[in-house]
């Protein structure tokens, strides 16, 4: 299951309202389906159906809940159609036990013919954790045994919520799918991300895996299946709830694009002994690997060619879901970078789990403090970026490739330099997400909008612009974008050009002839040239302005596509902040 919002609520407010703001929350995650349960006079009342919240609070109006605990869930459907049924909480036969589960239960198949004996309604892999329950209760177990031991029995990745009738608790479990408690002074919320109980608190407690929880009014117990009884640290969040809110921008992604005038500085501002050890474990290390997934990915084949470029240090970039085929060449002096925003990534941490066989160290670049990165690396650096709600990544990608810049810099022993050189870019990124500069590229993006494809050419360090620009514009616009490197153009793609085909160029100064030498020969086709450069050329069709930065390229020249892409998807009349398919995190491998 893709990054579902689940989230509980155990208190002296009634709680059907917190849960319904806190589903709302948790929107831009994705979801097609949601639901709610809360424990009443009656037993365990419900609501829950398909669509969007607003559609579905309209239907079944989940404020009519009455009671001061309850769970609630947004779906994304992986195991079963979308539909009413499918929608989360489950039940048990009987409809005295509720769960929300966010993950993959591998086992469920073995573990539903276990249960051949039980009702089941749903298509879903997750009903089955209530029926597991069910049986352990009918064995004679309490209710706090019967979770743990149902628990105990499920492979995969799980986050689970569980209430009983009569039992004024909620139970939780965690494994590979984030939770966290937050601790507010009405009561205690246990969610798959902060922002959903942002509002209400700042104090959280971060789970760890195999963590099981009991939750009731008088606080919170955690067993580890592994290590026993234990406690967990309760810390402080450095975001509040306004960072988390539109600020009367009318997406967040416009909000995200424009933070980056702020962001890109805070990426940089890292303990410089911290850096410097980095960059000595990178010089020691025989190997070193840059892994993430989509714009991460992205970030990390940009930093290889800063480090090429800069520190004449060579660095393997592979794709977090393919690392797995590198082990072989991992040894205890190999370096791997796990790059991933939430930090909550499956591919990433699944890379990251296969380095520690090995032996290898391994350093997170991540945006999530305690999340299951920052815990399961050996060193980390935070982003810095805030909390980023819209689906698409904008500010944590140029964070990250400010990061990139950094350690190539802190090879090179200039760690000022670098610094310096941001502070020194801070007016031109105000300038680029001025409201000039997106009213130009709305322009354009008319001119963009009924388009099929769009190409996007770069070399060296702008490839790496390109691969992320495409991702950004297909996205968000559901237009075909696709990126080639300038040199490939004649080994097949050229073929794909035909009159009025718009292909983005992103030159710089130091790859201009030869990119310009290859935007002719689409001009030459029929393409129609946009150019990203510091000058105007003549082959342009369309010229958009960015300064010449030189290794800070990859930044200032991103930032236009970030707009058009969400200049595209306006005009075509979509959500930029949750596009279709989607979810902020991928949890599942």
């Amino acid at each position: 299951m893709y990054m579902c919002g689940i989230i509980g609520y155990i208190g002296l407010k009634k709680a059907s309202p917190i849960l319904l703001k806190g589903l709302k929350n948790l929107e831009y995650r994705g979801y097609d389906s949601a639901g709610m349960a809360v424990l009443s006079s009656n037993g365990i009342e419900f609501r829950k159906g398909a669509g969007k919240i607003e559609e579905i609070e309209r239907r079944l109006n989940f404020e009519e809940l009455e009671g001061s605990i309850g769970i609630a869930h947004n779906r994304w459907a992986t195991h079963g159609d979308v539909n009413d049924i499918n929608a989360h909480p489950h039940f048990d036969c009987s409809k005295t036990i509720a769960i929300v589960h966010n993950g993959i239960i591998e086992n469920y198949k073995e573990l539903k013919e276990s249960l051949s004996d039980h009702n089941f309604e749903s298509e879903t892999d997750s009903e089955v954790i209530a029926h597991l329950i069910e049986e352990e209760l009918e064995r004679g177990l309490s209710f706090e045994k019967a979770f743990m031991s149902a628990v105990s029995k499920l492979d995969g990745n799980y986050a689970i919520l569980a209430i009983k009738a009569d039992e004024e608790k909620i139970l939780t479990a965690r494994r590979g799918s984030p939770l966290v408690v937050g601790i507010a002074d009405h009561g205690i919320f246990l969610s798959s991300d902060i922002p959903s109980f942002l509002e209400w608190t700042k104090k959280v407690v971060y789970l760890q895996d195999y963590d099981v929880v009991v939750v009731d009014r008088n606080g919170i117990r955690i067993h580890n299946l592994i290590e026993g009884e234990v406690s967990r640290p309760i810390d402080t969040v450095e975001w509040d709830a306004e960072q988390v809110k539109k600020g009367g921008f009318e997406h967040y992604m416009l909000k995200e694009i424009i933070e980056q005038t702020e962001t890109i500085q805070r990426a940089i501002q890292q303990d410089e002994d911290v850096v410097k050890r980095i960059a000595e474990e990178i010089r020691r290390a025989y190997g070193t690997f840059f892994v993430g997934c989509g714009s991460s990915y992205h970030a990390c084949l940009a930093g290889s060619y800063l480090f090429s470029k800069l520190a004449k240090t060579h660095v393997n970039v592979v794709l977090a879901s393919e690392f797995e085929n590198y082990e072989h060449f991992l040894t205890e002096n190999t370096l791997v970078f796990a790059v991933s925003q939430s930090g909550e990534t499956a591919d990433v941490l699944e890379a990251v789990r296969t380095a520690k066989r090995k032996g290898s160290r391994v350093i997170g670049i991540v945006n999530r403090m305690g999340s299951s990165l920052t815990r399961e690396s050996d060193q980390f650096l935070l982003m810095n970026a805030g909390p980023e709600i819209c689906v698409l990544s904008t500010k944590t990608y140029t964070s990250q490739v400010a990061l990139m810049t950094l350690l190539a810099y802190a090879l090179l022993e200039r760690h000022e330099e670098c610094v310096e050189k941001f502070k020194e870019l801070y007016m031109d990124i105000y300038n680029l997400t001025s409201r000039s500069m997106r009213d130009y590229l709305k322009r354009l993006a008319e001119m963009l909008a009924d388009k099929e494809h769009i190409y996007l050419i770069g070399r060296g360090l702008q490839y790496a612009t390109a691969l992320e620009g495409a991702l950004k514009i297909k996205e968000v616009s559901y237009i075909h974008a696709e990126a080639f490197a300038g040199g490939e153009l004649k080994h097949g793609p050229l073929a794909l050009i035909e009159k009025g085909t718009p292909v983005i160029v992103f030159v710089s100064k130091e790859n201009e002839e030869r990119i310009l030498s290859n935007a002719s020969e689409v001009k030459a086709r029929g393409g129609f040239i946009i150019g990203i450069s510091a000058e105007r050329h003549e082959i342009f069709d369309y010229w958009i302005k960015v300064p010449e930065c030189g290794d800070l390229n990859p930044i200032v020249q991103i930032i236009p596509i970030q707009i058009l892409a969400y200049q595209l998807a306006v005009l075509r009349g979509l959500d930029p902040d949750k596009p279709r398919n989607l979810a902020k995190s991928v949890t599942v491998i």
